[in-house]
């Protein structure tokens, strides 16, 4: 059976991508994408979760990505609402209490990517610390 993406997922999908290679060439270590909790009820996910190097702390990265001929009112960071932020705390604190890292440094940055298909570019805005 093959599967096929729908736009949106794609562009999901293309939008983790570009942020993952921005974190990699910032010097973040990558350390998952697509973290769900395995049991239990399902509390959402993260997009990528890395490790900031300089400042030894982990970062619980959202990522959202716009296509610039769709939404080019709309910036891609202000999807980023309340009710996604307290879905993101949730699924982090699972996180870091699965893995023992409860008393690691850590915070919350959204990766907004805006995609134009016309020129084959993307842009890339990193928001620290959310």
């Amino acid at each position: 059976m093959i599967l096929k993406l729908t736009p949106k997922k794609q562009l999901g999908d293309l939008g983790e991508t570009i942020a993952t290679n921005y974190l990699k060439k910032k010097g973040y270590q990558i350390i998952e994408r697509n973290y769900t909790n395995a049991s239990g009820i399902k509390l959402g996910e993260i997009d990528i979760i890395a490790k900031d190097k300089e400042k030894n702390e982990l970062i619980f990265v959202e990522v959202k990505a716009r296509e610039f001929k769709k939404y080019g009112n709309t910036l891609p960071e202000e999807n980023v609402n309340y009710q996604k932020m307290r879905k993101l705390e949730r699924i982090a604190y699972f996180y870091l209490q699965q893995n023992k890292l409860l008393n690691r440094n850590y915070r919350f940055d959204v990766i907004a990517v805006w995609v134009d298909w016309q020129t084959k570019t993307a842009k890339v805005k990193h928001i620290k610390s959310i």
